[in-house]
């Protein structure tokens, strides 16, 4: 395996890593904002009034996305990682 091929898999892995990341991660962001927003407005500062909504909103992205988030990776290991492997 040639030092190119490695590091096409390499890159390959980690947009394979963005993909996986970027929902939960958006939302994470998106909730985190608008609760901020609603902290700096109403001047409620509780702890848990941030954490318990992230975790909530994370988790139901994670259940909904959770047949892409498999399938991209179990394409990546069948077409990139596998042959690799085998060295086809």
């Amino acid at each position: 395996m040639s030092d190119t091929q490695i590091y096409d898999i390499l890159r390959e892995a980690l947009w394979a890593g963005f993909l996986l990341c970027l929902p939960i991660l958006s939302v994470a962001l998106a909730i985190g904002l608008a609760i901020g927003l609603f902290q700096a407005l109403t001047s409620v500062q509780e702890m848990t009034l941030t954490f318990v909504p992230k975790l909530a909103a994370m988790m139901v992205v994670y259940w909904i996305t959770m047949g892409f988030m498999s399938g991209l990776l179990v394409d990546f290991f069948h077409d990139r990682v596998l042959p690799a492997i085998v060295g086809s």
